[in-house]
Protein backbone atom coordinates (compact mmCIF):
# COMPACT_ATOMS: atom_id res chain seq x y z
CA UNK A 1 0.00 0.00 0.00
CA UNK A 2 2.69 2.22 1.10
CA UNK A 3 4.24 1.59 -2.64
CA UNK A 4 1.29 2.41 -4.54
CA UNK A 5 0.63 6.01 -2.79
CA UNK A 6 4.34 6.67 -3.26
CA UNK A 7 3.49 5.68 -7.13
CA UNK A 8 0.22 7.83 -6.59
CA UNK A 9 2.42 10.83 -5.30
CA UNK A 10 4.84 10.83 -7.78
CA UNK A 11 2.35 10.87 -10.46
CA UNK A 12 0.58 14.12 -9.15
CA UNK A 13 4.12 15.47 -9.52
CA UNK A 14 4.50 14.71 -12.81
CA UNK A 15 1.34 15.85 -13.55
CA UNK A 16 1.87 19.32 -11.68
CA UNK A 17 5.29 19.72 -13.10
CA UNK A 18 3.70 19.13 -16.75
CA UNK A 19 1.07 21.70 -16.52
CA UNK A 20 3.74 24.50 -15.39
CA UNK A 21 6.15 23.28 -18.24
CA UNK A 22 3.68 22.41 -21.05
CA UNK A 23 3.58 25.99 -22.51
CA UNK A 24 7.28 26.98 -21.74
CA UNK A 25 8.93 26.93 -25.44
CA UNK A 26 12.71 27.76 -26.15
CA UNK A 27 13.98 28.19 -29.43
CA UNK A 28 17.46 27.42 -29.55
CA UNK A 29 19.43 28.93 -32.74
CA UNK A 30 21.42 26.09 -34.71
CA UNK A 31 22.63 28.36 -37.70
CA UNK A 32 25.08 30.96 -35.84
CA UNK A 33 28.04 31.82 -37.69
CA UNK A 34 26.50 30.28 -40.45
CA UNK A 35 26.88 32.55 -43.56
CA UNK A 36 25.87 32.26 -47.26
CA UNK A 37 28.32 32.55 -50.05
CA UNK A 38 31.35 31.23 -50.39
CA UNK A 39 32.35 28.27 -48.08
CA UNK A 40 36.35 28.57 -48.32
CA UNK A 41 38.64 25.67 -47.50
CA UNK A 42 40.78 26.53 -44.68
CA UNK A 43 44.05 25.82 -46.13
CA UNK A 44 44.08 27.06 -49.88
CA UNK A 45 40.61 28.83 -50.18
CA UNK A 46 39.40 26.70 -52.86
CA UNK A 47 35.03 26.69 -52.72
CA UNK A 48 34.72 23.32 -54.32
CA UNK A 49 34.05 21.27 -51.42
CA UNK A 50 32.82 18.02 -50.53
CA UNK A 51 32.21 14.88 -48.17
CA UNK A 52 34.77 12.09 -48.07
CA UNK A 53 32.72 9.52 -47.24
CA UNK A 54 35.42 7.55 -46.04
CA UNK A 55 36.46 9.86 -42.86
CA UNK A 56 33.25 11.66 -42.65
CA UNK A 57 35.10 15.03 -42.79
CA UNK A 58 34.61 17.89 -45.45
CA UNK A 59 37.65 17.49 -47.77
CA UNK A 60 38.73 20.31 -50.39
CA UNK A 61 38.49 18.45 -54.22
CA UNK A 62 41.40 21.23 -54.87
CA UNK A 63 43.97 20.41 -52.25
CA UNK A 64 42.77 17.35 -51.16
CA UNK A 65 42.44 19.00 -47.48
CA UNK A 66 40.02 17.68 -44.96
CA UNK A 67 38.66 19.54 -41.67
CA UNK A 68 36.26 18.21 -39.55
CA UNK A 69 32.70 18.91 -39.28
CA UNK A 70 30.83 21.17 -36.28
CA UNK A 71 28.46 20.24 -34.02
CA UNK A 72 25.57 21.82 -33.12
CA UNK A 73 25.69 23.91 -30.00
CA UNK A 74 22.53 24.48 -27.36
CA UNK A 75 20.45 21.60 -27.19
CA UNK A 76 20.20 19.73 -24.14
CA UNK A 77 21.88 16.56 -23.98
CA UNK A 78 20.90 15.22 -20.79
CA UNK A 79 17.48 14.92 -21.87
CA UNK A 80 16.58 13.20 -18.23
CA UNK A 81 16.45 17.10 -17.18
CA UNK A 82 14.76 18.32 -20.29
CA UNK A 83 11.32 20.25 -19.44
CA UNK A 84 9.39 22.39 -21.50
CA UNK A 85 9.98 22.53 -25.18
CA UNK A 86 12.75 23.08 -26.72
CA UNK A 87 12.67 23.56 -30.54
CA UNK A 88 16.12 23.70 -32.81
CA UNK A 89 15.44 27.10 -35.41
CA UNK A 90 15.41 24.79 -38.17
CA UNK A 91 13.10 22.77 -37.15
CA UNK A 92 10.22 25.83 -37.00
CA UNK A 93 6.90 26.10 -38.63
CA UNK A 94 7.58 26.75 -42.78
CA UNK A 95 6.13 29.60 -43.79
CA UNK A 96 3.91 29.95 -46.61
CA UNK A 97 5.19 33.26 -47.94
CA UNK A 98 8.81 31.98 -47.50
CA UNK A 99 10.87 31.97 -51.13
CA UNK A 100 12.80 29.46 -52.49
CA UNK A 101 14.87 31.42 -54.60
CA UNK A 102 17.74 33.38 -53.03
CA UNK A 103 20.29 36.01 -54.92
CA UNK A 104 23.79 35.62 -53.59
CA UNK A 105 26.37 38.00 -54.84
CA UNK A 106 29.83 36.13 -55.11
CA UNK A 107 32.62 37.62 -53.28
CA UNK A 108 35.14 36.69 -55.75
CA UNK A 109 33.89 38.50 -58.98
CA UNK A 110 30.70 40.48 -58.00
CA UNK A 111 28.40 38.68 -59.81
CA UNK A 112 24.70 37.99 -59.06
CA UNK A 113 23.86 34.07 -58.40
CA UNK A 114 20.76 32.30 -58.02
CA UNK A 115 19.74 29.58 -56.07
CA UNK A 116 17.05 27.44 -56.03
CA UNK A 117 16.93 26.37 -52.38
CA UNK A 118 13.86 23.89 -53.09
CA UNK A 119 16.41 21.98 -55.31
CA UNK A 120 19.78 22.23 -54.12
CA UNK A 121 21.32 24.79 -51.76
CA UNK A 122 24.27 25.26 -54.00
CA UNK A 123 25.24 26.31 -57.13
CA UNK A 124 28.48 27.61 -59.27
CA UNK A 125 29.04 31.56 -60.48
CA UNK A 126 28.59 31.18 -64.06
CA UNK A 127 31.59 33.51 -64.55
CA UNK A 128 34.39 32.86 -62.20
CA UNK A 129 33.40 29.15 -61.28
CA UNK A 130 33.01 29.35 -57.62
CA UNK A 131 30.58 27.69 -55.65
CA UNK A 132 28.01 29.38 -53.49
CA UNK A 133 26.41 27.57 -50.79
CA UNK A 134 23.24 28.42 -48.62
CA UNK A 135 23.84 27.59 -44.76
CA UNK A 136 21.38 30.01 -42.92
CA UNK A 137 18.15 28.60 -42.31
CA UNK A 138 15.22 30.08 -44.46
CA UNK A 139 11.77 29.34 -43.33
CA UNK A 140 10.88 27.07 -46.32
CA UNK A 141 12.21 23.42 -44.66
CA UNK A 142 14.94 22.84 -47.01
CA UNK A 143 17.89 24.04 -44.63
CA UNK A 144 17.98 21.57 -41.55
CA UNK A 145 19.53 21.93 -38.35
CA UNK A 146 22.14 19.02 -38.37
CA UNK A 147 22.69 16.32 -41.21
CA UNK A 148 24.09 12.86 -41.38
CA UNK A 149 27.12 12.36 -43.81
CA UNK A 150 26.86 9.49 -46.23
CA UNK A 151 29.23 6.50 -44.77
CA UNK A 152 28.65 4.03 -47.29
CA UNK A 153 29.67 4.72 -50.88
CA UNK A 154 27.84 3.99 -53.69
CA UNK A 155 30.12 0.90 -54.92
CA UNK A 156 28.94 -0.46 -51.32
CA UNK A 157 25.07 0.62 -51.79
CA UNK A 158 25.53 -0.95 -54.91
CA UNK A 159 26.58 -4.87 -53.73
CA UNK A 160 24.37 -4.78 -51.41
CA UNK A 161 21.08 -4.04 -53.46
CA UNK A 162 22.18 -6.30 -56.21
CA UNK A 163 22.86 -9.30 -53.09
CA UNK A 164 19.14 -8.33 -51.81
CA UNK A 165 17.53 -8.58 -55.61
CA UNK A 166 19.71 -11.50 -55.99
CA UNK A 167 17.94 -13.80 -53.58
CA UNK A 168 14.36 -12.85 -55.05
CA UNK A 169 15.71 -13.26 -59.16
CA UNK A 170 13.21 -16.75 -59.32
CA UNK A 171 9.56 -15.05 -59.01
CA UNK A 172 10.94 -11.40 -60.21
CA UNK A 173 8.93 -10.25 -63.07
CA UNK A 174 10.77 -11.08 -66.60
CA UNK A 175 10.93 -7.03 -67.39
CA UNK A 176 12.48 -6.12 -64.00
CA UNK A 177 14.84 -9.00 -64.67
CA UNK A 178 16.10 -7.72 -67.87
CA UNK A 179 15.94 -3.74 -66.59
CA UNK A 180 17.37 -4.26 -63.44
CA UNK A 181 20.75 -2.26 -63.07
CA UNK A 182 22.18 -0.61 -59.86
CA UNK A 183 24.02 2.05 -62.23
CA UNK A 184 21.38 4.82 -61.46
CA UNK A 185 20.99 4.01 -57.83
CA UNK A 186 21.02 7.83 -56.09
CA UNK A 187 22.29 9.28 -52.74
CA UNK A 188 19.20 10.66 -51.37
CA UNK A 189 18.83 12.81 -48.19
CA UNK A 190 15.76 12.76 -46.88
CA UNK A 191 14.19 15.51 -43.91
CA UNK A 192 13.27 13.87 -40.32
CA UNK A 193 11.99 15.16 -37.19
CA UNK A 194 14.48 14.05 -34.11
CA UNK A 195 12.43 14.29 -30.90
CA UNK A 196 13.91 13.77 -27.68
CA UNK A 197 11.45 13.33 -24.74
CA UNK A 198 11.52 13.11 -21.19
CA UNK A 199 8.27 11.78 -19.70
CA UNK A 200 7.11 9.82 -16.91
CA UNK A 201 4.52 6.62 -17.42
CA UNK A 202 2.09 5.45 -15.29
CA UNK A 203 0.79 1.65 -16.38
CA UNK A 204 -2.26 -0.01 -14.24
CA UNK A 205 -3.58 -3.45 -15.23
CA UNK A 206 -3.68 -7.37 -14.65
CA UNK A 207 -0.89 -9.70 -15.31
CA UNK A 208 -1.38 -13.33 -15.56
CA UNK A 209 1.53 -16.26 -14.63
CA UNK A 210 0.98 -19.61 -15.30
CA UNK A 211 0.99 -21.86 -12.59
CA UNK A 212 -0.07 -25.12 -14.04
CA UNK A 213 -1.31 -27.31 -17.91
CA UNK A 214 -3.39 -30.45 -17.94
CA UNK A 215 -5.11 -32.00 -20.41
CA UNK A 216 -8.64 -33.77 -20.25
CA UNK A 217 -10.75 -36.30 -22.73
CA UNK A 218 -9.82 -38.93 -24.31
CA UNK A 219 -8.41 -40.18 -27.93
CA UNK A 220 -9.44 -37.26 -30.77
CA UNK A 221 -11.18 -35.24 -27.99
CA UNK A 222 -7.57 -34.67 -25.67
CA UNK A 223 -7.25 -30.84 -25.06
CA UNK A 224 -4.35 -28.96 -22.88
CA UNK A 225 -6.23 -26.27 -19.97
CA UNK A 226 -4.16 -23.99 -17.70
CA UNK A 227 -4.65 -22.65 -14.61
CA UNK A 228 -2.93 -19.18 -14.17
CA UNK A 229 -2.57 -16.98 -10.85
CA UNK A 230 -3.98 -13.35 -11.36
CA UNK A 231 -2.09 -10.43 -10.34
CA UNK A 232 -2.59 -6.41 -10.22
CA UNK A 233 0.11 -4.89 -11.62
CA UNK A 234 1.59 -1.29 -11.75
CA UNK A 235 4.50 0.24 -13.13
CA UNK A 236 5.86 3.95 -11.95
CA UNK A 237 8.57 4.96 -14.00
CA UNK A 238 10.44 7.93 -15.44
CA UNK A 239 11.40 7.20 -19.36
CA UNK A 240 13.87 9.27 -21.34
CA UNK A 241 13.59 8.55 -25.30
CA UNK A 242 16.20 9.48 -27.41
CA UNK A 243 16.49 10.56 -30.64
CA UNK A 244 12.68 9.37 -31.89
CA UNK A 245 12.90 9.45 -35.80
CA UNK A 246 9.81 10.86 -37.51
CA UNK A 247 9.67 10.87 -41.62
CA UNK A 248 8.93 14.86 -42.25
CA UNK A 249 8.26 14.62 -45.33
CA UNK A 250 4.31 14.34 -46.30
CA UNK A 251 4.50 12.33 -48.68
CA UNK A 252 7.13 9.67 -46.76
CA UNK A 253 4.70 9.29 -44.03
CA UNK A 254 2.13 7.69 -46.55
CA UNK A 255 3.52 4.10 -45.64
CA UNK A 256 0.07 3.44 -46.75
CA UNK A 257 0.47 4.32 -50.64
CA UNK A 258 -1.03 2.23 -53.26
CA UNK A 259 1.08 2.97 -55.77
CA UNK A 260 4.54 3.28 -53.43
CA UNK A 261 6.35 0.91 -51.42
CA UNK A 262 6.82 3.96 -48.75
CA UNK A 263 7.05 1.70 -45.92
CA UNK A 264 10.86 0.33 -47.15
CA UNK A 265 12.24 3.86 -46.61
CA UNK A 266 10.95 3.42 -43.10
CA UNK A 267 12.10 -0.04 -42.44
CA UNK A 268 15.55 0.82 -42.55
CA UNK A 269 15.78 2.93 -39.79
CA UNK A 270 17.21 3.54 -36.87
CA UNK A 271 20.15 5.49 -37.71
CA UNK A 272 23.23 6.37 -35.71
CA UNK A 273 21.70 10.32 -35.11
CA UNK A 274 24.69 10.56 -32.20
CA UNK A 275 27.36 11.62 -35.14
CA UNK A 276 25.11 13.96 -36.37
CA UNK A 277 26.98 17.36 -37.21
CA UNK A 278 26.04 20.83 -38.03
CA UNK A 279 24.30 21.36 -41.33
CA UNK A 280 26.80 22.81 -43.99
CA UNK A 281 25.85 22.90 -47.83
CA UNK A 282 28.47 20.85 -48.74
CA UNK A 283 27.47 17.69 -47.24
CA UNK A 284 25.07 17.52 -49.79
CA UNK A 285 27.63 18.38 -53.04
CA UNK A 286 26.62 15.01 -55.11
CA UNK A 287 23.55 14.02 -53.13
CA UNK A 288 20.10 14.91 -53.98
CA UNK A 289 17.63 15.84 -51.38
CA UNK A 290 13.82 16.34 -50.19
CA UNK A 291 12.89 19.35 -47.91
CA UNK A 292 10.76 19.24 -44.99
CA UNK A 293 6.91 20.61 -45.54
CA UNK A 294 5.62 19.39 -42.42
CA UNK A 295 5.30 21.16 -39.13
CA UNK A 296 5.99 20.26 -35.52
CA UNK A 297 1.97 20.49 -34.59
CA UNK A 298 1.18 18.02 -37.75
CA UNK A 299 3.57 15.14 -35.88
CA UNK A 300 2.93 16.21 -32.38
CA UNK A 301 0.02 12.95 -32.52
CA UNK A 302 2.36 10.35 -34.20
CA UNK A 303 5.26 11.26 -31.72
CA UNK A 304 3.73 11.11 -28.63
CA UNK A 305 1.46 7.77 -29.74
CA UNK A 306 5.43 6.29 -30.48
CA UNK A 307 6.59 7.76 -27.56
CA UNK A 308 3.57 5.58 -25.47
CA UNK A 309 4.58 2.24 -27.20
CA UNK A 310 8.05 3.03 -26.59
CA UNK A 311 7.19 3.12 -22.58
CA UNK A 312 4.78 -0.17 -22.96
CA UNK A 313 7.58 -2.04 -24.33
CA UNK A 314 9.99 -0.50 -22.09
CA UNK A 315 7.66 -1.61 -18.93
CA UNK A 316 8.00 -5.12 -20.63
CA UNK A 317 11.71 -5.61 -18.91
CA UNK A 318 9.90 -5.95 -15.85
CA UNK A 319 7.13 -8.45 -16.32
CA UNK A 320 9.27 -11.44 -16.30
CA UNK A 321 7.15 -13.52 -14.28
CA UNK A 322 3.74 -12.75 -16.31
CA UNK A 323 4.95 -15.50 -19.08
CA UNK A 324 1.19 -15.64 -20.26
CA UNK A 325 0.54 -11.25 -20.55
CA UNK A 326 -0.31 -8.54 -19.03
CA UNK A 327 -3.73 -6.54 -19.97
CA UNK A 328 -2.80 -2.84 -19.14
CA UNK A 329 -6.21 -1.13 -18.79
CA UNK A 330 -4.86 2.12 -17.51
CA UNK A 331 -2.29 3.76 -19.64
CA UNK A 332 -0.81 7.38 -19.18
CA UNK A 333 2.66 9.28 -20.72
CA UNK A 334 3.34 12.45 -19.24
CA UNK A 335 5.22 14.53 -21.12
CA UNK A 336 7.77 16.51 -18.77
CA UNK A 337 10.04 17.96 -21.60
CA UNK A 338 10.87 17.70 -25.84
CA UNK A 339 13.52 18.57 -28.00
CA UNK A 340 12.89 19.09 -31.76
CA UNK A 341 15.53 19.06 -34.35
CA UNK A 342 15.33 18.68 -38.51
CA UNK A 343 18.06 16.64 -40.01
CA UNK A 344 18.95 15.20 -42.96
CA UNK A 345 19.64 11.16 -43.01
CA UNK A 346 21.31 9.51 -45.89
CA UNK A 347 19.99 6.57 -47.87
CA UNK A 348 20.87 4.69 -51.22
CA UNK A 349 18.32 4.67 -53.26
CA UNK A 350 16.87 2.14 -55.93
CA UNK A 351 13.60 2.70 -57.88
CA UNK A 352 11.41 1.01 -60.47
CA UNK A 353 8.00 1.73 -61.57
CA UNK A 354 5.89 -1.16 -62.50
CA UNK A 355 3.39 -0.57 -65.12
CA UNK A 356 0.52 -3.92 -64.66
CA UNK A 357 -2.89 -3.36 -66.37
CA UNK A 358 -2.40 0.12 -66.68
CA UNK A 359 -1.69 0.93 -62.83
CA UNK A 360 1.59 1.92 -61.68
CA UNK A 361 3.84 0.97 -58.71
CA UNK A 362 6.61 2.14 -57.18
CA UNK A 363 8.74 -0.11 -56.26
CA UNK A 364 11.86 1.02 -53.70
CA UNK A 365 15.17 -0.90 -52.67
CA UNK A 366 16.87 1.16 -50.40
CA UNK A 367 19.79 1.10 -48.35
CA UNK A 368 20.79 2.59 -44.82
CA UNK A 369 23.75 4.55 -45.82
CA UNK A 370 25.31 4.33 -42.29
CA UNK A 371 24.62 0.78 -41.03
CA UNK A 372 24.11 -0.95 -44.42
CA UNK A 373 20.19 -1.88 -43.47
CA UNK A 374 18.95 -3.01 -46.82
CA UNK A 375 15.10 -3.39 -47.43
CA UNK A 376 12.99 -3.28 -50.88
CA UNK A 377 10.39 -4.85 -52.76
CA UNK A 378 10.73 -6.52 -55.95
CA UNK A 379 7.63 -7.17 -58.63
CA UNK A 380 6.49 -10.49 -58.76
CA UNK A 381 5.82 -12.45 -61.86
CA UNK A 382 2.44 -13.32 -60.46
CA UNK A 383 1.29 -15.88 -63.23
CA UNK A 384 4.54 -17.95 -62.15
CA UNK A 385 4.31 -17.58 -58.10
CA UNK A 386 0.31 -19.01 -58.91
CA UNK A 387 1.96 -22.09 -60.99
CA UNK A 388 4.26 -22.73 -58.20
CA UNK A 389 1.60 -22.96 -55.73
CA UNK A 390 -0.87 -24.84 -57.78
CA UNK A 391 2.37 -27.47 -58.06
CA UNK A 392 3.08 -27.17 -54.00
CA UNK A 393 -0.66 -27.73 -53.36
CA UNK A 394 -1.21 -31.25 -55.49
CA UNK A 395 1.98 -32.45 -53.72
CA UNK A 396 0.85 -31.36 -50.45
CA UNK A 397 -2.84 -32.98 -50.98
CA UNK A 398 -0.88 -36.19 -52.27
CA UNK A 399 1.13 -36.68 -49.00
CA UNK A 400 -2.04 -35.95 -46.87
CA UNK A 401 -3.16 -39.27 -48.71
CA UNK A 402 -0.46 -41.63 -47.31
CA UNK A 403 -0.25 -39.63 -44.19
CA UNK A 404 -1.70 -40.69 -41.32
CA UNK A 405 -1.55 -37.09 -39.06
CA UNK A 406 -4.74 -35.22 -37.50
CA UNK A 407 -3.58 -31.67 -39.11
CA UNK A 408 -4.90 -32.26 -42.77
CA UNK A 409 -5.59 -28.62 -43.25
CA UNK A 410 -1.98 -27.90 -43.21
CA UNK A 411 -1.81 -29.95 -45.80
CA UNK A 412 -4.67 -28.70 -47.76
CA UNK A 413 -3.42 -24.91 -47.29
CA UNK A 414 0.00 -25.71 -48.27
CA UNK A 415 -0.19 -24.14 -51.87
CA UNK A 416 -2.02 -20.60 -50.38
CA UNK A 417 0.90 -21.06 -47.38
CA UNK A 418 3.51 -20.98 -49.84
CA UNK A 419 2.21 -18.42 -52.13
CA UNK A 420 1.88 -15.67 -49.18
CA UNK A 421 4.83 -16.33 -47.91
CA UNK A 422 7.01 -15.30 -51.39
CA UNK A 423 4.34 -12.75 -51.68
CA UNK A 424 5.55 -11.35 -48.09
CA UNK A 425 9.60 -12.16 -48.89
CA UNK A 426 9.04 -10.25 -52.18
CA UNK A 427 7.01 -7.43 -51.53
CA UNK A 428 8.15 -6.74 -47.61
CA UNK A 429 4.61 -4.79 -47.01
CA UNK A 430 4.78 -5.19 -43.49
CA UNK A 431 8.18 -3.76 -43.09
CA UNK A 432 8.58 -1.25 -40.89
CA UNK A 433 11.17 0.10 -38.33
CA UNK A 434 10.71 -1.09 -35.04
CA UNK A 435 10.37 1.93 -32.99
CA UNK A 436 8.50 0.67 -29.88
CA UNK A 437 12.09 -0.98 -29.37
CA UNK A 438 14.95 0.43 -31.73
CA UNK A 439 14.41 3.89 -30.09
CA UNK A 440 17.02 4.55 -27.65
CA UNK A 441 15.27 5.00 -23.98
CA UNK A 442 16.35 4.73 -20.29
CA UNK A 443 14.13 3.91 -17.26
CA UNK A 444 14.67 5.66 -13.84
CA UNK A 445 12.97 5.46 -10.48
CA UNK A 446 10.92 2.53 -11.31
CA UNK A 447 7.97 1.99 -8.45
CA UNK A 448 6.65 -1.64 -9.46
CA UNK A 449 3.67 -2.90 -7.23
CA UNK A 450 2.08 -6.87 -7.95
CA UNK A 451 -1.03 -7.62 -5.83
CA UNK A 452 -2.00 -11.23 -6.13
CA UNK A 453 -5.72 -11.44 -6.69
CA UNK A 454 -6.14 -15.30 -7.29
CA UNK A 455 -6.21 -18.04 -9.82
CA UNK A 456 -8.28 -18.54 -12.55
CA UNK A 457 -8.99 -22.51 -13.69
CA UNK A 458 -9.48 -24.30 -16.65
CA UNK A 459 -8.22 -21.69 -19.58
CA UNK A 460 -8.13 -23.08 -22.60
CA UNK A 461 -5.91 -20.00 -24.41
CA UNK A 462 -1.97 -20.34 -23.64
CA UNK A 463 -1.84 -16.66 -23.80
CA UNK A 464 -3.83 -14.03 -21.68
CA UNK A 465 -6.61 -13.36 -24.57
CA UNK A 466 -7.03 -10.01 -24.39
CA UNK A 467 -2.91 -8.88 -23.50
CA UNK A 468 -1.85 -5.63 -24.81
CA UNK A 469 1.77 -5.30 -23.08
CA UNK A 470 3.15 -5.89 -26.64
CA UNK A 471 0.90 -3.91 -28.67
CA UNK A 472 1.91 -1.49 -31.17
CA UNK A 473 -0.35 1.61 -31.70
CA UNK A 474 2.41 4.05 -33.24
CA UNK A 475 1.96 2.88 -36.83
CA UNK A 476 1.96 5.19 -39.71
CA UNK A 477 0.64 2.96 -41.96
Amino acid sequence: MDEELKANSSLSDVNETVDNVQNSVKIVQTDTDAKDGQNKCPKCGATDISLSAKSGNLRCNYCRFEFPAQKVEGLETDISNLTGEVIASGSSDISEDANNIITLKCSSCGAEVVIDTANAPQARCHWCRNTLSINQQIPNGSIPDTVLPFKLSKEEAQSEIEKFVGKRKFFAHPKFKEEFTTNNIMGVYFPYMLVDINAHAYLNGEGEHEKRRYTRGEGNNRRTYYDADVYEVTRDFDISIKGLSIESSADRLNTTSKDKTNNIINSIMPFDTENLVKFNANYINGFTSEKRDTNIEELKPLVKTKAEDIARFAANDSLNNYDRGVHWSDERLDVKGQQWQSSYLPVWLYSYQEENKGKKLLHYVAVNARTKETMGSVPIHIPKLIGISIIVEIIAIILMLFTDWDYDWIFLSAGFIYYFAIYSRYRNQSARHMHEVETKKQINNLIQNDVYKGTRTGLTNSKMSNANNDKVNGLNR
